[in-house]
Parts: C-alpha cells; structure tokens; sequence
C-alpha cells in the first residue's frame, strides 16, 4: 500500500497510540474530581500542556484543548467576532479557507457580520495589500490559513502580521492545522493572537487538538457548561488523546529536524516526474509552497474515476480536503485561483508525510502513467 493522503489524516504514531491506551485503562477519572485519581489526571493534563507549549514555544496558560481542528477554529472564529462585536462586525478572512473556517465566516455573515473574502492569485497566495486595502475601523479580526489544504500554498503569515502591528485592535487568527511540523510559524514575531492545529494531522489520535490563545485575549466560548480549559471551552477533557497528542507532536517535531531533506526531495521527484507526463497539469506553486502537498489536475479524466483505478493498484490519494472530497463540486479553491472549470474540477491532491520513501514515489508515478493510459484507452473505445 502507498499512502498518500496524509492531508486528510496520519496514520497514528504506535507509541502514541500505546500511550492512548495506557492513560485510557488507567487514568480514567474526572480531572474535575477533588479526590486523588482526579488530581492525578489533572497533573497529567498539566504536563501535556507544558509540553506541547514548549514544543511551540508558548506559555502552558495559552493552550486550550479542543476537540479537533474544526472546533479550535470555529472556536477562534465565533469566539473572538460574538466577544468583540461592540467594537465592529467586520471581519477578513480570504475565499480558500479550510471548510471548518470558511463555513464560520458564513454563518457569522447570517448573525449580522459583514465579511470580506479576500481574492488569492494564480498561486493561491493572498495579497498583503489587498488585506491592507480592506481593513476598516470597524474591522475586528483576520483570519488566514497558513498552508492551504489543498494547494499547499503558503500565506505571508509574517507579512500580514507586520501589517496588523499597526492595527493592534484586530485579532489574528491562522490556521495552522497543515502546517505544524512541515513548515515553521513564529507566534509571537508575526503578531498571532490565536492558532488552531489537530492531533490527527501530525499523526496522533482523532478527536482532539488545540486552540493557542494568546495571553490577554478574551473570547466567547462556544460550549457552557464547567469551567474547564480556562473556562474557553466547558466538557470533560479527552485525557487519552491528549496525552498521546503531545507524545504525537514531540516525535513529530523531532522528526521534522532530521527527515525534512528526505521529504522535500520526495515532494520534488513526484514533481518533476508529474511535469512530464502528457496532460498532467501542476497546479501546486514550484515556489512558497509546503513541502508535503502537490496538487495536479487530469483534465478529460474524473478525479473519483482515477482515484478508484489507484485504488485498486494499492494507492491512496485524494480530490479536495476530506471535508469536502464526498462534495460533487468544482474545488472552490481551484476556482478561486482562476484555473478553468475543466482544469478545477479534475484536481487530485498527494499529501505526503515523514513516513513516505523515495521508494513509493517511484512505484506511484509507475502506477500513474500505467493508470493514465488505460482510462484514455477506454475512453477512446
């Protein structure tokens, strides 16, 4: 088997999953409990937390954790327009947000908000002037992906932070949840107020991430209920996938310092052998963009159609993001880059991890040509 839809999910660390088992059978209290086997797993909570806020170098205090990626942006989001709408109801995000985002902004546009969806290029890079030129007093935040999901395209993070140190009323949120361990983010230099990231990304356990909360930012939680998670999100804590989560991040975070050349040279063979192939079009920028993510449309042939042929030869890629990939839909975010409905709707996306070789590229772009040439010769028939 090849995979290669580490985008949509990582197949889980076994040592992260070892201790997700361990914690589960043993440390089931309630951390809320005043007795002993509850503080016990409130310690355990706690050391999770200073790991991975050293990880990211952070403070334990600004990591909130959530259920996911989705929550911690919706989180972000909601949180920050529904706490500071006395102050303005206009908030900037741009039109390739992940769905969890994207969906936000949408509904937050049915409370009454106005929303301004920022243009990309042909890259799927947002402008910083563009951003600029949008920016009102009623303004209160602006959100940006970091790495998009499905181009692997990276945003001026920085860029946009520099920008926003001379708006300091408005909030910053990225959404880090392709980025973390692939492509370095500084917090505090760009200016973030609030970052979002999932465990099932950066091979953990699904069902829990975490939202970073920058120090003496206040927003409105979405769940009522306890005080839990610094009273930003009540419910009990998923203590098992916590605890393997930051195991998950350590060893990521350690592999990303002596397995990125052999990923970037991964993601540059596939490259390079894709942009030979007759009627294979790149639509993943060669420059600023992720070392994980290549994007490629087939145009004649349906990208389900091909999927399923690569499927059946043990290869597993995707369309779109997995949020969307069951969605019969032109790519929205191909669309925003201004590529044609024929070149948009025929997008397959190959997410790479650490764990992939130099060997499975080779078979894949094997398997692909030997793919490629037998649909064109059923289509000819």
């Amino acid at each position: 088997m090849i995979y290669f839809d580490n985008s949509a999910t990582t197949k889980p660390y076994p040592k992260a999953m070892k201790t997700y088992m361990t914690v589960a059978e043993n440390y089931f209290a309630n951390p809320s409990s005043i007795h002993r086997l509850g503080g016990e797993v409130e310690k355990l909570i706690s050391t999770a937390r200073k790991q991975i806020a050293d990880l990211i170098r952070v403070n334990p205090a600004e990591i909130v954790f959530t259920s996911g990626g989705t929550e911690a942006n919706n989180l972000a989001i909601k949180g920050i327009a529904l706490r500071h709408q006395t102050r303005g109801k206009h908030l900037i995000t741009t039109e390739i947000e992940h769905a969890s985002c994207y969906e936000s902004f949408r509904q937050l546009q049915q409370l009454g908000f106005d929303v301004t969806f920022l243009p990309v290029d042909r890259k799927g890079c947002v402008s910083v002037q563009d951003l600029q030129n949008e920016i009102r007093n009623d303004t209160i935040l602006v959100s940006v992906m970091h790495v998009n999901n499905e181009l692997g395209t990276v945003q001026p993070i920085q860029g946009i932070g520099k920008l926003l140190n001379e708006h300091p009323k408005i909030f910053f949120h990225v959404d880090h949840v392709q980025g973390i361990g692939k492509v370095p983010i500084q917090y505090e230099q760009s200016g973030i107020d609030l970052c979002s990231f999932s465990s099932h990304k950066f091979h953990g356990p699904k069902g829990v991430g975490f939202l970073y909360v920058r120090s003496g930012v206040t927003l409105s939680p979405l769940l009522h209920g306890g005080s839990q998670e610094f009273k930003h999100r009540a419910g009990t804590e998923n203590i098992p996938g916590i605890i393997a989560m930051a195991k998950a991040l350590r060893l990521t975070i350690e592999k990303s310092k002596y397995e990125m050349d052999n990923l970037v040279q991964l993601k540059d063979y596939i490259r390079k052998q894709l942009s030979e192939i007759e009627g294979v079009f790149l639509n993943t920028p060669e420059d600023y963009s992720a070392p994980h993510i290549i994007n490629f449309s087939v145009p004649g042939i349906k990208p389900e159609v091909l999927i399923h042929a690569l499927e059946e030869r043990g290869v597993f890629v995707s369309t779109k993001s997995a949020c969307s990939s069951k969605s019969t839909d032109v790519s929205r975010v191909l669309e925003a880059t201004g590529y044609e409905l024929e070149r948009a709707s025929s997008a397959i996306r190959v997410s790479l991890s650490f764990e992939n070789t130099r060997n499975e590229g080779e078979r894949f772009i094997q398997i692909l040509l030997e793919v490629i040439d037998n649909l064109k010769k059923v289509m000819r028939e």
